[in-house]
């Protein structure tokens, strides 16, 4: 399927380790067509860490979006009332995020875009990234996995032995998860062994 046309929100919150696989994917999405725009998490924006300097990835963002990025909560308020996206996938999506998302939170740029979003009847999809996946942040992937309009790119432990609670998604699958939530069905099968 190609994405011709779409708007497709992406944004990235503070999983860093994750962001070249993130990336990759990215520049899938503008292959096919989709109309990118990026949004950055304020952590993600203004972080330097051992997997890069924050300009370095805004830089790239920026390249492969063709546009200027997202990273304040007053630009991410309009999507909503201007209807400007078709769906928002966040990838990677940290437990923060998803506590955030599950409790109805909307202070950041990347709630605020989610909730911009469902306001508008559109899918958010989520690729998750969290060290307590099957702790602290397993009841809250719970809540968003019964409500409407939010779908999940397939997920496993990256680590079972070493990081027993870790949940990963698989990025390789942004795009088909994409596909299918604008059908308005969840990709099969969601848990997967990684």
């Amino acid at each position: 399927m190609t994405f011709d046309g779409l708007r497709i929100g992406f944004a990235m919150t503070g999983s860093f380790c994750t962001f070249s696989k993130v990336m990759k994917e990215i520049e899938t999405l503008r292959q096919k067509g989709a109309m990118l725009v990026p949004i950055m998490s304020e952590m993600v924006w203004n972080t330097d860490t051992r997997f890069g300097k924050a300009e370095e990835f805004i830089e790239k963002f920026k390249d492969l979006s063709q546009r200027d990025i997202i990273h304040t909560i007053k630009d991410a308020e309009p999507i909503g009332p201007k209807n400007l996206l078709d769906a928002l996938i966040i990838a990677p999506c940290t437990g923060n995020t998803i506590s955030k998302m599950a409790n109805g939170i909307t202070d950041s740029c990347v709630a605020m875009a989610a909730k911009a979003t469902l306001r508008n009847n559109a899918p958010v999809i989520i690729a998750v990234s969290t060290n307590d996946g099957l702790g602290s942040s397993a009841k809250n992937i719970g809540t968003l996995l019964n409500k409407a309009n939010i779908y999940f790119v397939p997920f496993g432990q990256d680590d079972p032995k070493g990081k027993p609670n870790s949940l990963v998604a698989d990025m390789t699958k942004i795009a088909g998860t994409l596909e299918e939530a604008l059908e308005g069905r969840q990709i099969q099968p969601l848990i997967i062994e990684r």
